[in-house]
Formats: structure tokens, sequence, C-alpha cells
């Protein structure tokens, strides 16, 4: 077929220089326009050709540049010459309205979200029937004295996006607790369906603190877990006692002991504190002279 076609379009096919400086014209570079890639008749007298896109980020793109001629012309003309993507060419993703594009985390201070009269998640509250009975159920314990609650579509929604996010049983730190939540004295039970599964946990000491978690759910924070005693992994070190600057001698080598005569024997416990006769100089006198 392409060589009925050649034969059909002699000038036309055969103009690949022609379409490749056209395509070089409207590349930023020259080197970014590839090999050729080939042709398509579109019409009578009307040729597309075909370049590789070499340019960085436009992988699967192709230059294309469509040439015509006049009826029984032999000269061929270029109409136009754009870059258009491939069958494997990077794309944007297509366009949605900014409604459509946000996503869970996406609202931050200030952010308002537009009105949804018919979301899929939500149906019409509670109307009062009049019967006190059943008013007081649906008011006061399911409390759905609201426009609109949860419908069952955004029940299940909720519980399975908690039962398998962080607060859920598979979670590294559920499988690595003694005991689930369920047991735990900090957990706060909910009320409705969702409280078969779910609680909230109330212990500061908790990363989930504050958080609404599957009753399978564990941490070590658990009110009635403990730590078994074990040793010190830094033990106290054995005394150590710096002997450079203490002089070590045998018993009995020291200084020479020094003779000291023992006391003379005073007077008397009850004289001690009499004062000495006085002695007359006459007697002493007269012993001598003897």
């Amino acid at each position: 077929m392409a060589a009925a076609a050649r034969s059909k379009e002699p000038v036309l096919t055969g103009a690949v220089e022609l379409a490749r400086a056209a395509a070089v014209e409207i590349a930023e570079q020259p080197e970014h326009v590839g090999e050729h890639l080939g042709y398509t008749i579109d019409e009578d007298r009307l040729v597309s050709h075909r370049f590789a896109c070499t340019a960085k980020g436009y992988r699967g793109w192709v230059w294309t540049v469509t040439l015509s001629r006049v009826p029984r012309g032999r000269v061929a003309t270029v109409c136009e010459a754009v870059l258009l993507p491939g069958d494997d060419a990077v794309l944007a993703p297509a366009w949605l309205p900014w409604d459509e594009r946000l996503r869970p985390g996406d609202i931050g201070p200030g952010d308002v979200l537009p009105f949804k009269p018919d979301d899929p998640r939500l149906e019409p509250g509670w109307t009062p029937t009049g019967d006190p009975e059943l008013d007081e159920v649906a008011i006061d314990e399911l409390a759905l004295a609201r426009q609109r609650v949860l419908s069952p579509v955004g029940l299940n929604q909720a519980a399975d996006r908690w039962y398998r996010g962080r607060q859920g049983p598979a979670t590294a730190a559920s499988v690595a607790s003694a005991e689930p939540c369920l047991t735990c004295g900090f957990l706060i039970p909910l009320q409705g369906p969702l409280g078969a599964v779910f609680g909230v946990c109330a212990n500061e000491w908790s990363p989930d603190d504050g958080k609404v978690v599957a009753l399978q759910h564990g941490c070590g924070a658990h009110s009635e877990t403990d730590v078994p005693d074990r040793p010190s992994e830094w033990p106290d070190p054995a005394p150590l006692v710096d002997e450079l600057l203490v002089e070590v001698t045998a018993a009995g080598t020291g200084a020479a002991a020094v003779d000291v005569d023992p006391p003379a024997e005073g007077p008397a416990a009850d004289d001690a504190g009499e004062p000495a006769a006085a002695t007359d100089p006459a007697e002493g006198s007269t012993e001598s002279s003897r």
C-alpha cells in the first residue's frame, strides 16, 4: 500500500527534506528533530510526514509536517508543522474542575468545600413524628436531629477507611502490642453501629490519642501491660583505685619508733587540785650544810 501511495504521490512522499526543514524551523534546537518515522496520505495531494522529537520531556511526541501540491503540480509546499503526541507520549492528566481535584488532606485553614446536595454519603436526618418514644431514641440517643446524617454508604466507607488505616489492626504497632485496645482502660466506646468495631483513644501517651481506633488495634501505652524487670544495659563498673599517687609500704617498716617514758605518777586525784606546801628557806640551807 505504501508503494502504491508513493507511486500515486511521488512528489509529496519524496519531499522528506522539505518537511524536515519545516520541523527544524519550529523546533527550539535543530537536534530536537530526530529520524523520519514515515508519512500518512491524508487526502488527495495531501501528505503528512512524521519525525521523532528528541527534546527532553517529550518522549513519544512527533513532529508532524503536512505537505500539499496544486493539481498537476510538481512542487510540494508546506501547509502546517506541529508537534503532536504519539501513542506512548507523556501527557498531562485530563483537566478536572478544582472541586474534583481535591483530595483528603488538601483542605487548610480558611478553605471551604462546595456544597454537594446529592452526596451519596449522606441522607436526610430524622424528622420528628410526634411519637415521644421514637423521637427520643432518634434525637437523644442516636443524634439524628440534623438536616443530613451518614447514609449506609457513608458509614461503610468510613469503617473501611478507618479499619485499613493507621489505627487499624494490621499496623506494625498493633502486631507488636501485647493487648488490643478492646481491653484498654483509656478506650472511649462509640455509640451506634460503628461502636461494635471502633472506639476513641484517650491516652495522652499513646500516638493515637484523640483518634478513632479499631478495637483490635494496639500500642505500647496499653493500661494493663507492663515492662518486665531486666538488668540494666549500663551496670555499675567495679571500683577503681588510683594507686599512682599512693605509696604502699609493708606493716612495721615506717619511721623508727621513739621510746617515751611513761608519765610519773603525780599526786592523788584528791590532792590534784591543792597547791604544794611552801618550803622554809632556812630549813633548806641547814640540810645543805649537813
